[in-house]
């Protein structure tokens, strides 16, 4: 067993610019790992906190004063320790005192060195009972934003371009030419139109909510043509953003739950829709149950700010019926020993998980080795962006044969 035998914390800056951190192990026979922690803006009310009142210092300074004292002589082996030992300290239900983001930070550092020191990759370490080798996920790629992630945009947060192949390249190359396409079609469009993109890489245009469904799945099913690749469309509304007194409030229409229920399905079952993240507010658990009996046969109803990664919010969905899929956020819980139970109760369910980014991304690669790792349907981490493309590129290195 391999001891930490140096522990650090600095400051670093996420894809928005805001502050964050990142950890930095050393063990006692020359293994160095660091992992930076990402940050949400679209939050779930019941994930830990980020960072502890006093924000990124204050991280700072109680991790010099109690936590380096205690991870050095920690075993990188034993990653429950030490997420035991980050939940003492911190001695909150939501990481209010020493912050999220640092026990994820020293957490996913912690399986780094292991990883190291055994000379195998981090998915291998991390690899959940019942699968025997990498599967690779489906790439959920950001084509266009609104909600919280961009100004001027529809109501409904994101559109992606769900792209499945036994191959990684050739799906990443398909979600790549579909946000390539939108891109030009949003031009020819809108040709007087500044058209830029949001926090994750999506673009940015004065579209209606439907009006943008339907473009995407046009696209979609243009690339899809063409490149012979599975390619469809996908959404994460964050229905919790645009509830309002129990409507969600469009610029179009106005809707009771029953009709989000509707609205939702509609949108499945005319636009083959593969993939629908946080359709109804993060407490209706009824309204997530209803449309995972509609359309639960023929695509992925995901929740994550219902569950936040929570191993107690999961088995209540699971209890109801809520949804067939949950997203999968270190960050939210906080650290990998939290997070593996989330998902190993996911699976021994029967449902999906989709390993997420968050929309303030470090340039880490280490979600890819998550997706792989947990056997994710879906790899959610944006296209372009270098925090984004970080997380592609490692995961064609995985799949790459050896040697090359």
């Amino acid at each position: 067993m391999s001891q930490i035998s140096r522990a650090e914390l600095r400051l670093i800056y996420d894809s928005r610019g805001r502050a964050t951190v990142e950890a930095r192990l050393t063990t006692e026979r020359g293994a160095v790992a660091s992992a930076g922690a990402p940050s949400g803006e679209s939050t779930g009310a019941t994930e830990v906190l980020a960072f502890p009142a006093g924000g990124v210092p204050d991280a700072l300074q109680r991790f010099e004063s109690e936590l380096r004292g205690r991870l050095v002589g920690l075993s990188v082996d034993d990653q429950v320790a030490v997420d035991r030992m980050l939940h003492e300290v911190d001695g909150t239900p939501n990481f209010s005192r020493i912050g999220g983001n640092t026990a994820t930070a020293v957490s996913v550092a912690c399986a780094l060195a292991r990883a190291d020191e055994r000379q195998q990759p981090l998915w291998q370490t991390l690899l959940r009972p019942g699968l025997s080798g990498p599967t690779y996920p489906a790439i959920v790629g950001n084509c266009l934003n609104g909600g919280r992630h961009a100004i001027g945009g529809p109501e409904i947060q994101e559109y992606h371009a769900i792209s499945e192949s036994p191959r990684p390249d050739e799906a990443i190359r398909a979600g790549l030419e579909v946000h390539q396409q939108l891109g030009l079609r949003l031009r020819a469009k809108f040709p007087q139109a500044a058209l830029g993109r949001g926090d994750e890489g999506g673009w940015v245009a004065p579209l209606g909510n439907v009006e943008a469904v339907a473009l995407l799945a046009d696209v979609c099913a243009e690339v899809r043509d063409r490149l012979h690749t599975s390619v469809h469309p996908g959404l994460d509304l964050a229905a919790s953003e645009f509830y309002r007194e129990g409507k969600y409030v469009y610029r179009e229409r106005t809707l009771d739950p029953d009709g989000q229920v509707a609205f939702v399905a509609d949108l499945v079952d005319r636009y083959g829709l593969r993939y629908v993240e946080d359709p109804l507010q993060e407490t209706d658990y009824d309204g997530f149950a209803a449309l995972t009996r509609a359309v639960g046969a023929r695509t992925l109803v995901v929740g994550d700010d219902i569950y936040t990664t929570a191993e107690a919010r999961v088995a209540e969905g699971i209890r109801r019926g809520a949804s067939n899929a949950v997203l999968i956020k270190v960050n939210q819980v906080g650290t990998l020993t939290d997070t593996l139970a989330t998902v190993d109760l996911a699976r021994r369910s029967g449902w999906k998980t989709v390993t997420s980014h968050r929309s303030g991304e470090t340039p880490d690669g280490w979600l890819a080795h998550l997706a792989v790792a947990f056997g994710s349907a879906g790899l959610k981490c944006g296209l372009v962006g270098g925090e984004r493309v970080a997380k592609l590129n490692e995961l064609l290195r995985l799949a790459a044969p050896t040697g090359t």
